[in-house]
């Protein structure tokens, strides 16, 4: 059994709640696919718990601006990511360059045992969206599914579902088994959702298990509120990241 999880952003309320709960499951290996920064008001934290619990931990597009630029970011996310970056750089010297480190090491995509892990898509891992509308895009899911084997997990979007080749997307409520997906010998995308910023309209966080016969998506309540006012007490992070979380959008 493993746990897979998805753009933290920061939010170290939804995260430590999240691994509670991974944690009471007996889960030991948590794979995460990014975005453990932006957004949130908790970067240094949210890093470190990673560094810590997670087996494998690929790249986000986050975690690629903070250790360049933030290209293509509204004003919003360029500002949170910029004072990310000022959060490490002006860290103790010891946990400053552990998180650089981190953060450069990490791949854009993983394999295990042929299921591709990426952030976004296959086609461009850190950048690529996939939106449930996509499903009526024919060509493009097709180009998509031939860049996979088998299965792969990706997030970005914030939006958790299942796309599968023959043309169709479940979100988790609508899944004949609210909340789980049988996986069989089809081709399918599943977007995790998001532990830090859920834009389903669900303010819960949300990850998911996997035993290979299976997807459980998985929401697991947290203190909302006490992370909307530390984002409201930072001057670098405009409200509207805090309200959002408030609304799950």
């Amino acid at each position: 059994m493993k746990a897979i999880i998805s753009d933290i952003h920061s939010n170290l309320e939804a995260l430590e709640a999240v691994l509670e709960d991974i944690e009471s499951r007996k889960i030991t290996e948590i794979f995460c696919l990014g975005d453990i920064i932006g957004y949130g008001p908790d970067p240094m934290e949210c890093l470190e718990l990673m560094r810590k619990h997670s087996s494998i931990v690929i790249k986000g597009n986050h975690e690629e601006a903070a250790l360049s630029a933030p290209i293509d970011f509204n004003a919003k996310a360029a500002s949170a990511i910029l004072w990310t970056r000022e959060c490490i750089d002006e860290a103790p010297p010891g946990d400053s360059r552990a998180s650089l480190e981190f953060l450069e090491g990490l791949a854009e995509k993983h394999t295990d045992n042929g299921i591709l892990m990426v952030h976004g898509s296959p086609r461009q891992p850190t950048r690529d969206y996939l939106f449930p509308r996509e499903i009526h895009d024919a060509a493009r899911m097709q180009e998509l599914f031939g860049m996979i084997d088998h299965y792969c997990f990706l997030g970005h979007t914030h939006i958790p579902g299942v796309f599968t080749q023959d043309g169709t997307y479940d979100h988790p409520n609508n899944m004949t088994m609210k909340g789980i997906y049988l996986l069989d010998e089809q081709k399918a995308m599943i977007n995790v959702g998001s532990v830090g910023q859920p834009r389903d309209g669900d303010t819960r966080a949300c990850y998911c298990t996997f035993d290979g016969d299976s997807v459980v998506f998985r929401r697991v309540a947290y203190d909302v509120q006490t992370t909307v006012r530390k984002i409201y007490a930072n001057r670098r992070l405009d409200n509207a990241l805090g309200d959002r979380l408030k609304e799950g959008r």
